[in-house]
């Protein structure tokens, strides 16, 4: 549930880069508030307008309720949301999610067969570099501050200055995940029309590492901030997502560094919740577990987006409501990825919700009326339904602030049992500063919450990049990082990994090692001159 402050009048973005998207504009958060003296008028408003940075994670437009002011024209304001898209291209991408719809391109995703002027392509890339964009703002009004006050309110700008840096860092990280070579804007940059310049991969990474390293002192120390706000912890996970990734990013390994602030990340209190559901219930906010939550409310961020989004377009088909009022049956998962459970369809021949030993595995089959095969994409009751998500409390209990359409259940970005993950792959891959046998034990506390005991405990004999791969999906489905983690271990388009209808083929097949970047979309490409499209497309 959220806990953050959205408040609506309290920032104006300036500019959008004149060429991210052409055809876009930038639409002020509040029409009736138009200099920036009116907005950064006092004390309360640098929060507010913080606040806002946050949102654009969560919310994608004024006036919530299903849309009419949106934060960026020419995208709808629902499906346009940043998370809903986020988790679009990383999950529906893999073997973790397969939509039934026919929204434009919407089933081109799990195919791989994507083009530049895919319009969910072009929505992400455009909420990335809008959050980038307000975030630059709000820092260059911080700067023209600064310096003139003292107290908790200098106190105060210089934590909020950090943290959206820190929100800046985490979109351009999307930005270096997704697309590579990207445009490239900072405060220093004076609202006007230009061409944004064009930043390699390798500055990118650079400069994401510098902001992260250069803000941490200054960021609230971790596990003390409100919620949902982040902190020195959000910011070692960030560093460590990534050095875990460099040898993708740049071609460099850098396992070491990524161990450093793994072991920050672990020795900073965060706890595993004992109860693996409680994560993805609407009392969430409660976990000890959770580092960064993208925050959700059902009555304070109503919009078709985001958790709303995830929970009811995963529902249909007879599957339990958990919360929600009727399912809009979308998304549900494959047969490849529930076989990593041991979970087959005769597990569901008299019950639609088989519980295996690995209790992670939350999935819906009802053998009357759905079928286990997918020969029809656009049919929701082929293939198998998840049930992860629900916006209900742990206890059963109606969600927080409840509403049965809009949901309070937040989004958990990061979480420590990621952490676990990442450190056992950072040793197993011969990164310094860690060990087996803690790696082995890290991986088996994922293990024993998840079975209950030690029956599904592991030897570091069994500690292998694949076992890590396939755990990583039994861990962290459904939760934004699959499509990252099957490029990183080089299974993502032409590996020898191949799942039902990749590729377009029944059956899966491999795709251009191209696809391991998403295109530039081709209106920024065509209005910016800098730009230069990624290859293969």
């Amino acid at each position: 549930m959220k806990k953050i402050t959205f408040l609506t009048a309290a920032i104006i973005a300036t500019f959008l880069f004149s060429s991210c998207v052409k055809d876009l504009n930038v639409e002020p958060i509040d029409p009736n508030v138009n200099t920036l003296n009116n907005v950064f008028k006092d004390q309360a408003a640098y929060k507010r307008a913080l606040a806002k940075l946050y949102a654009s994670f969560a919310i994608s437009g004024q006036t919530g309720g299903g849309g009419g002011s949106p934060d960026i024209q020419g995208i709808d304001e629902n499906f346009g949301n940043y998370i809903r898209q986020y988790w679009g291209l990383q999950e529906l991408s893999t073997d973790e999610a397969i939509i039934a719809w026919d929204d434009a391109t919407i089933k081109n995703f799990h195919w791989q067969t994507w083009s530049p002027n895919d319009v969910f392509i072009t929505a992400l890339y455009s909420r990335i570099f809008y959050t980038i964009s307000i975030s630059n703002e709000f820092i260059r009004n911080v700067d023209s501050k600064i310096g003139s006050v003292s107290g908790t309110f200098l106190s105060d700008l210089k934590a909020f200055k950090a943290e959206a840096r820190f929100l800046r860092a985490l979109s351009y990280w999307h930005a270096i995940d997704l697309f590579g070579n990207v445009p490239f804007v900072t405060e220093a940059d004076l609202p006007g029309a230009f061409f944004p310049k064009r930043i390699t991969r390798s500055d990118l990474f650079k400069y994401i590492e510098s902001e992260l390293k250069d803000i941490e002192n200054d960021l609230v120390p971790a596990r003390q901030n409100e919620y949902a706000r982040a902190d020195r912890g959000a910011a070692w996970f960030l560093l460590a997502k990534l050095y875990l990734n460099a040898k993708v990013y740049i071609g460099t390994e850098k396992y070491t560094d990524a161990l450093t602030y793994i072991n920050k990340v672990i020795a900073a209190g965060y706890t595993l919740d004992p109860n693996y559901a409680h994560l993805f219930d609407a009392d969430n906010n409660t976990s000890p577990e959770i580092i960064l939550p993208i925050a959700f409310d059902g009555q304070n961020t109503q919009q078709y987006g985001g958790m709303t989004f995830i929970l009811h377009a995963s529902n249909g088909g007879g599957m339990p409501l958990s919360g929600i009022d009727g399912g809009w049956g979308g998304i549900r998962t494959i047969k490849d990825f529930v076989s990593k459970f041991n979970i087959s369809e005769s597990n569901f021949a008299s019950t639609t919700q088989y519980q295996s030993s690995d209790k992670r595995g939350m999935f819906f089959f009802d053998k009357s009326n759905w079928q286990w095969d997918i020969t029809n994409v656009g049919t929701f009751t082929q293939g198998i339904g998840v049930t992860k998500f629900k916006n209900v409390t742990s206890t059963g209990g109606p969600a927080p602030n409840a509403h049965a359409t809009f949901v309070s259940t937040d989004f958990p970005m990061f979480r420590l049992a990621d952490a676990y993950l990442m450190y056992a792959e950072a040793v197993l891959r011969g990164g310094s500063g860690g060990d087996m046998a803690t790696a082995v034990g890290y991986i088996n506390a994922l293990r024993q919450r998840a079975y209950g005991n030690s029956s599904g405990n592991i030897t570091s004999a069994n500690l292998t990049l694949n076992f890590l791969l396939d755990e990583r999906g039994r861990e962290l489905y459904w939760e934004g990082h699959r499509r990252t983690d099957l490029i990183r271990f080089g299974q993502f388009s032409n590996g020898s990994y191949v799942w039902e209808w990749k590729g377009n083929v029944k059956n899966g097949t491999q795709t251009g090692s191209y696809r391991d970047l998403y295109p530039i979309p081709i209106n920024d490409l065509n209005a910016n001159p800098n730009l230069i499209q990624n290859a293969g497309y």
